[in-house]
């Protein structure tokens, strides 16, 4: 029994994987754009759209409804079953199916703002500790102000670590959010 069901595990995520390749070029765009958003957030006076939470839930907000549609052209109705786990007392089905549908809708809402926050942060503590070096270049603590400038350029190699990782994550997620419209359960 037990051979049967890796068998058809194995089965089950070899045809997922080649149903999965469509779905590349999307992810693959998606990752470049938000990293390139995210990293020329870094220049001087250049505006950050992935910084404001309006842009990153509005591009969430369109790949969780996505994957819905995607889902229902998929699997029909049968797309709905992923609301209600299996074997659970009929009794609990309501409940189970008001929270499954609310945690598969913050899924929009926790993909944009760890985006946007994580962003927004970076810029916020660069904002900060560059005008704490100016203030100290500019009242003539041109050896003390030293130490924050090396902050400066360690927290903008941390910046950019963090601009391609966010980037990573929302794709990666996304990726997770496409397998629903590939495999139910």
């Amino acid at each position: 029994m037990e051979l049967i069901h890796n068998t058809m595990r194995q089965v089950v995520q070899e045809n997922m994987g080649m149903a999965g390749q469509k779905f590349f070029p999307f992810v693959m765009c998606l990752f470049l754009f938000l990293v390139m958003l995210n990293v020329f957030g870094l220049f001087p006076y250049v505006f950050t759209p992935t910084a404001h939470i309006v842009m990153t839930f509005g591009l969430s907000l369109s790949i969780v409804i996505a994957v819905i549609l995607l889902g229902l052209i998929n699997f029909k109705g049968d797309f709905l079953s992923m609301l209600m786990p299996a074997g659970v007392p009929y009794g609990l089905a309501p409940f189970l199916v008001i929270i499954e549908t609310l945690s598969f809708m913050v899924r929009a809402i926790s993909l944009g703002v760890r985006l946007a926050a994580n962003i927004s942060a970076g810029h916020l503590l660069f904002g900060i500790i560059s005008g704490f070096a100016f203030t100290m270049l500019s009242t003539g603590l041109a050896v003390l102000s030293l130490f924050p400038i090396m902050i400066l350029i360690f927290i903008t190699l941390l910046e950019i670590m963090v601009a391609v990782i966010q980037a990573y994550v929302f794709s990666l997620l996304t990726t997770i959010y496409l397998g629903d419209t590939l495999v139910l359960h």
